[in-house]
C-alpha cells in the first residue's frame, strides 16, 4: 500500500518535479519551502511542465487541473504531520539536511517514512538525526524528475526491510524503476557519472578540446543523449562540486579531487543553467 499523502520539503529543481510525479498518479502532496514566493515558483513549475505534456497530447487540460489541485503549499514544518511519508530535498547541503531532518523527526508520526533525495550523503549517517532510524531511508531521483524512469533506494544500516518495501512501492506507484544501493558515498549512478564529468572539466582545462567538441565526442562516440559538460550544467556546478567532495573526503582517493576549474566556476557564481551561465551561456 503506497501512501496517501506525501510531503516534500523543497519546492526547486528536484521537489517540484517530484510533486509533480506524485500529483499525476493521484496521490496528495504537501510541499514545504521557506517562503510563499518560492512555493508559487515550484507551482508554476509544474503547471508549464503539464502544458508541454499537453501541447504533446499526453494530458488533457482536466487532468492538470486535478494533478495542480492535489499540491497544497506550506511554509511550516509543522504541516507535514499529516504526511505518511516525507521526502526531504533540499540544497546538497549536510548540515542543512540534518537541521531539516531533526525538525522533521520530531513531528511526523512515528510510523511516518522519511526519505532523503541525496546524491551522495551518507544515509547511515544522516538516519539518527531523525530519532527514527529504521523508518529512515534514501530515495534518489534524477533530473528532470518526471521524465527519467530510475529512482535508487538507498539502505542505511538499520533501515528496516518494511520501509525498503513501502518505498519501493512507492517508486513503482510514480512509474519509476528502483534500484536497491548499499549506502556507499555517491551510491551507484553518481559514483560512475560524477568522476567521468569531472574527467571531462580536466580535459576542458587542458584545452584538449572546446566544450562543443567535448561534448559532441562523448554524444556521438558514446551515445549519450547529452555531453558531460552540458549535463554539468544541468545538474548545477555546485551540485557536482558538493559531490566530488563528498567522495574526495570519503573514499580518500585522489582520483576523486574536484577540478580546479570546476572549483573557480563555483566560487565565481558560473552553477550552470540556473544562473545562466556555466560551462555554456543561457537566455
Amino acid at each position: 500500500m503506497t501512501p496517501a499523502t506525501i510531503g516534500i520539503i523543497g519546492a526547486g529543481t528536484m521537489g517540484n518535479g517530484i510533486a509533480q510525479a506524485c500529483a499525476v498518479v493521484g496521490i496528495d502532496v504537501l510541499m514545504l519551502d521557506i517562503n510563499d514566493a518560492a512555493i508559487e515558483r515550484g507551482i508554476k513549475t509544474v503547471s508549464g511542465s503539464l502544458d508541454r505534456l499537453i501541447r504533446k497530447e499526453k494530458m488533457t487540460e482536466a487532468e492538470k487541473a486535478s494533478a495542480l489541485a492535489r499540491i497544497k503549499g506550506t511554509t511550516t514544518m509543522q504541516a507535514l504531520a499529516a504526511a505518511d511519508f516525507v521526502i526531504e530535498a533540499a540544497t546538497e547541503n549536510e548540515t542543512l539536511k540534518r537541521k531539516i531532518l531533526a525538525e522533521l523527526g520530531a513531528i511526523v508520526r512515528p510510523e511516518a517514512v522519511i526519505a532523503t533525495n541525496t546524491s551522495s550523503i551518507s544515509i547511515t549517517s544522516l538516519a539518527p538525526t531523525t530519532g527514527r532510524p529504521d523508518r529512515f531511508i534514501g530515495m534518489h531521483f534524477f533530473n528532470p524528475v518526471p521524465l527519467m524512469a530510475l529512482v535508487e533506494i538507498i539502505r542505511g544500516l538499520a533501515t528496516s526491510d518494511e520501509t525498503y518495501a513501502v518505498t519501493a512501492a512507492l517508486s513503482t506507484r510514480l512509474g519509476k524503476t528502483p534500484i536497491c544501493v548499499k549506502n556507499s558515498p555517491g551510491f551507484v549512478v553518481n559514483r560512475i557519472l560524477c568522476p567521468m564529468i569531472n574527467e571531462a572539466i580536466f580535459v576542458l582545462a587542458e584545452g584538449l578540446a572546446s566544450a562543443e567538441d567535448i561534448d559532441n565526442g562523448m554524444r556521438l562516440g558514446t551515445n549519450q543523449p547529452i555531453g558531460p559538460l552540458a549535463l554539468a550544467d544541468m545538474i548545477g556546478l555546485d551540485t557536482m562540486l558538493a559531490v566530488m567532495e563528498v567522495f574526495y573526503e570519503g573514499f580518500n582517493d585522489s582520483k576523486y579531487r574536484p577540478a580546479p576549474l570546476l572549483k573557480e566556476m563555483v566560487a565565481a557564481g558560473y552553477l550552470g543553467r540556473k544562473t545562466g551561465r556555466g560551462f555554456y551561456h543561457y537566455k
